[in-house]
């Protein structure tokens, strides 16, 4: 069986967390799918605007997630080999990124290979968000 593993703090959810997921579910017959804490998002530097237990629940709910858990940090590498991962999956937007490239190195030596799909164009939760911002400084 062939697992795969993603994650992501999917607040906002939107189209382009739908094309991540269903391109990752494509290339395997498993797909397990971390949900960053709001303790991870706050330790990021940012703030979700949709709580933890009810992202968890949204991605659950998506048809080509097999199992959501908790990302309670950012070490990928013990991910992929906690769930036994062949393949970590992530935005394009990250390809090449000194960041990425440290991931890469870690996920190989824990035999996880990491895919690339092309980012979604135009949409983003941070996008969302500040339309959501100007809108609501428009109606004041």
């Amino acid at each position: 069986m062939i697992i795969g593993y993603t994650s992501g703090v999917y607040d906002l959810f939107h189209v382009g967390h739908v094309n991540l997921l269903r391109n990752a579910k494509s290339m395997c017959d498993k797909l397990v799918v971390g949900v960053t804490v709001d303790e991870l998002v706050m330790y990021k530097g940012k703030q979700s605007v949709i709580p933890y237990s009810d992202r968890i629940e949204v991605v659950r709910a998506c048809k080509y997630v097999d199992v959501a858990i908790p990302q309670n940090n950012m070490d990928k590498a013990a991910a992929a080999l906690k769930n036994h991962a062949r393949y970590l999956f992530v935005g394009d937007d990250w390809y090449d990124t000194p960041k990425w490239k440290d991931f890469e190195k870690q996920l190989a030596e824990v035999d996880c290979e990491v895919i690339y799909f092309p980012y979604t164009k135009g949409t983003s939760s941070t996008l969302i968000n500040e339309a959501l911002e100007d809108i609501r400084d428009g109606n004041k």
